[in-house]
């Protein structure tokens, strides 16, 4: 799931993507009477942020607390959750007036996992950097966590993934969590983007501030959409990294972000000689192998990082999801060779990228994944049928078997884990369009393999002052992965009316490996 699934080259900014990799909460979600309006209490920072892992751990300077709120507006007599808030001053000793809100990507992402490496990027030179563990995530109060589907999806990748017996084993992991959770009493309904949306709106007031600027990277960028058009007051200007438009039903197209990713690669080898002389039948090779792989895994041992031999299970699915991962994580160098070496039968490569994709296993049991089926059943999957979805997929990607088709691009069975998740539809005014004047710029990775990059054309005409910055050769979540889109977004955060300037991003190049 985004950025599932629901890594680890940069820890902090790489393992928000997978849902199963965020930390401890802090307790079960308090009952009380209603409130008349959020509030607001700073808290000391918790350290460590994780035990085992000090690059994760709270920068010196930055400042945590919790907002209070109600767990589902609709019921102003119910209980109250509380989210987590890390505040990053900015290290100029001249900073701007209005800080940002950096909105996670997920759903089930956590800025408490990208705090330290954003200041470590520099995010904060110049304002202060307001970072939010959304409701159910990490430390959020309460912890939406299912470890028994995050420790069925370490162990499978000594499976073959996308065979039934593992799509039945996933089901029933997903309802025994919904099961236990319910049993809590938690509100599974009330765990979505709406409500997510006024939280961010809620904050704002409760901080005192009142300008500021929102930024969101890719269920944050739709995240941040909601709350441009449901609450645009005290909203400066907008920051969207790799787009997921709340008009697009991600479920239903999802496959039309690999299979375009998948186009642009193959291009830009083709376009480099080496790349085009070594391997020139890429894209025939990659469907063939994707095929022969779903009919006959190739099954091999790895080390993992404790150096324990590891039954690897290659099949149709994991191999395509390895090569998604491979752009997103870091850069796309070694795909063209991955695919060749693999279509000749040497897996070796393959298996211990796809190994490498689980991350720590401290981690499981720890996880948002609650809010990340919330938001993907109610506002996608249950808006759809699986027939739809698989003929979207199968346009996109003609070739693939509906095997591989079927389970969704992050390792997600929507289709049989939303019916015993059992939260219902979302409203239709969830997908409604945000048509706004706020200025918005846009950063999109021409490689992304999760948000399409022909999804920023659903949002552009809508929002009548947006300026849009392609970075070619680069994967999802744009931000983290140079300097050059911090300092874009700097100069735009400066002047958000004025046209940036985007030399760097094209000036960004990669060499695909043939050696």
């Amino acid at each position: 799931m985004i950025g599932p699934a629901k890594h680890c080259v940069f820890v902090a900014a790489v393992c928000l993507v997978a849902v199963f990799l965020v930390a401890a909460c802090s307790g079960s979600g308090s009952n009380g009477g209603p409130t008349r309006a959020a509030s607001y209490q700073t808290v000391p920072c918790p350290q460590p942020n994780i035990a085992g892992f000090p690059e994760l751990d709270f920068p010196s300077g930055v400042q945590c607390g919790y907002l209070t709120v109600l767990e589902n507006r609709a019921k102003p007599d119910g209980r109250h959750i509380r989210i987590f808030v890390m505040r990053a001053p900015a290290v100029s000793a001249t900073p701007k007036r209005e800080p940002v809100v950096y909105l996670s990507g997920g759903p089930g992402g956590a800025g408490s996992f990208e705090v330290a490496f954003m200041v470590q990027h520099g995010l904060n030179a110049d304002r202060e950097v307001i970072f939010v563990d959304q409701r159910g995530t990490h430390r959020a109060d309460p912890l939406l966590a299912c470890p028994g589907w995050e420790q069925f999806i370490f162990d499978a990748v000594s499976l073959p993934f996308a065979a039934d017996s593992s799509t039945t084993t996933d089901t029933e992991v997903v309802k025994a969590c919904r099961d236990q959770l319910a049993s809590t009493g938690i509100d599974l309904a009330a765990y979505n983007t709406t409500e997510n949306a006024a939280d961010i709106a809620e904050l704002r007031v409760a901080l005192g501030i009142d300008s500021w600027n929102v930024y969101g990277v890719s269920y944050g960028s739709r995240l941040a959409l909601t709350v441009l058009r449901d609450h645009p007051q005290g909203i400066r200007s907008v920051v969207l990294d790799s787009v997921s438009p709340p008009t697009v039903n991600i479920v239903e197209t999802w496959w039309s972000a690999p299979a375009s990713s998948f186009k642009a690669i193959f291009a830009a080898c083709a376009a480099q000689a080496a790349c085009a002389k070594a391997y020139p039948n890429l894209e025939s090779d990659f469907t063939a192998t994707v095929n022969r792989l779903d009919k006959t895994p190739a099954i091999t041992q790895v080390k993992d990082e404790s150096g324990a031999l590891v039954t690897v299970n290659v099949d149709g699915f994991s191999f395509a999801y390895t090569m998604i991962m491979a752009s997103e994580r870091g850069d796309a160098s070694g795909v063209p060779k991955m695919i060749a070496d693999t279509a000749r039968g040497d897996s070796s490569a393959v298996a211990a990228n796809y190994l490498a994709l689980r991350g720590p296993h401290e981690f499981i049991g720890l996880g948002g994944t609650g809010l990340a089926l919330d938001v993907f059943c109610a506002e996608s999957a249950n808006l759809t049928t699986e027939v739809a979805t698989l003929a979207k997929a199968k346009a996109a990607l003609p070739g693939f078997p509906d095997r591989v088709l079927k389970v969704q691009p992050k390792q997600g069975r929507l289709f049989t884990e939303c019916p015993v998740w059992n939260v219902g539809k979302a409203d239709a005014a969830v997908s409604a369009r945000t048509v706004s004047d706020v200025p918005v710029l846009i950063l999109e990775g021409t490689f992304d393999a999760a948000t399409a990059p022909e999804w920023v054309d659903v949002i552009t005409p809508d929002l009548k002052n947006a300026q849009v910055v392609p970075f070619p050769f680069t994967g999802h979540s744009v931000l983290g992965k140079s300097t050059c889109a911090p300092s874009i977004m700097a100069a735009f955060l400066d002047n958000p009316t004025k046209p940036v300037d985007p030399t760097c991003a094209g000036k960004i190049t990669l060499t695909f490996t043939t050696g």
